[in-house]
């Protein structure tokens, strides 16, 4: 089809059950939604497998979680029976060193926080100097734009300033609390060094399950944050799915509505159909002929009744009043006459 941007596209498939009727025709814009269906399709059959694969993955993760936790749980309960009560005499010391590690850690990101707070605070104060310096300048004395870059870079010192002071009470105090956290493992480790080596065996055991458990937890996190995205990705493929098959099919919708409001078929005009080409006019039937060929003989017959021959004799026609015409009428209407006729004068 010429001058068109349509194509005739013959029983394609919508991807939604749907066929285009044959010989229907579709625009491009629909035609490239129709391409992507077999993409979302592949990205919706690639998110199903992945979910059914993760998933069985994840229950594996959380059933060997479950047996380590279990076989952790029986294994020290044995040893808690060997050893006694001495485990529940050193626990203190035990959990002493835990919150000194944490602590510990604490002062690590304290530390961390201080230095990029130091940094800023440096680089704020060349920036200052550097706006103080293009103010000073004779030429920019007056510039607007050097007045608001050191406005700027003051707020941005007073900013760094304040984190600088804040990162530094803040490592002070964690600091402090780990001072205090080794200074109380230092003292429970003197005092209780008898019931610590006895208890050692439970400790260290319950320390190498507590980081299998850490290790198989944090692989049960992962998978359920796996399956998580390949759901959202499933609903994404659905959702472009659901929204393309809506269009598709508003849009085919919006061309009926349009092709039943205009004139088709033996409803559209000659110059709808042919545009602007000069149509020969329509040939009468044979019924036509014979009615025009009939009110012809009529007309003709009437012409010649109604004409004024039986008034030649009169000197005027026009002068003959209503009761002379009238009884010339009856008389000759009185004569036999082999036609009989209604006639119209106009006089």
């Amino acid at each position: 089809m010429e001058g068109s941007s349509q194509r005739l596209v013959l029983g394609m498939n919508t991807g939604d059950g749907r066929q285009t009727p044959p010989g229907e025709l579709r625009t491009p814009t629909e035609e490239g939604e129709e391409q992507r269906i077999p993409e979302e399709l592949e990205h919706l059959n690639q998110a199903n497998e992945e979910i059914n694969r993760v998933e069985l993955q994840l229950d594996e993760a959380r059933t060997t979680y479950r047996r380590i936790l279990s076989e952790s749980a029986r294994k020290l309960n044995a040893q808690g029976s060997q050893l006694g009560n001495c485990i529940e005499k050193a626990r203190p010391y035990y959990e002493a060193r835990r919150l000194a590690k944490e602590a510990q850690q604490e002062t690590q990101k304290a530390a961390l926080r201080y230095e990029r707070a130091v940094s800023m605070h440096n680089a704020a104060r060349e920036m200052v100097f550097v706006a103080e310096q293009g103010v000073m300048a004779d030429k920019n004395r007056l510039d607007p734009t050097w007045q608001e870059m050191l406005n700027h870079a003051t707020c941005k010192v007073n900013e760094a300033e304040e984190e600088r002071l804040r990162s530094e009470r803040e490592h002070q105090r964690v600091t402090q609390l780990c001072q205090q956290a080794e200074a109380k493992v230092q003292s429970l480790q003197k005092s209780l060094k008898r019931v610590i080596v006895k208890s050692k065996p439970y400790f260290e055991l319950k320390a190498q399950f507590n980081q299998i458990l850490e290790e198989h937890k944090a692989r049960v996190t992962s998978l359920e944050q796996q399956v998580a995205q390949a759901k959202m990705r499933y609903s994404v493929a659905l959702r472009n799915l659901e929204q393309i098959s809506e269009q598709i099919h508003a849009r085919r919708l919006q061309r009926l509505v349009g092709r039943r409001g205009s004139p088709v078929g033996a409803e559209a005009s000659p110059a709808v159909l042919y545009g602007s080409m000069a149509l020969p006019p329509e040939p009468a039937s044979s019924s036509d002929t014979l009615s025009v060929l009939s009110f012809q003989t009529i007309a003709s017959d009437l012409q010649k009744f109604d004409s004024v021959e039986h008034l030649l004799g009169l000197s005027d026609a026009a002068s003959l009043n209503s009761d002379e015409l009238e009884e010339r009428e009856q008389r000759r209407n009185a004569q036999p006459h082999p036609f009989k006729h209604h006639r119209s004068i106009s006089l």
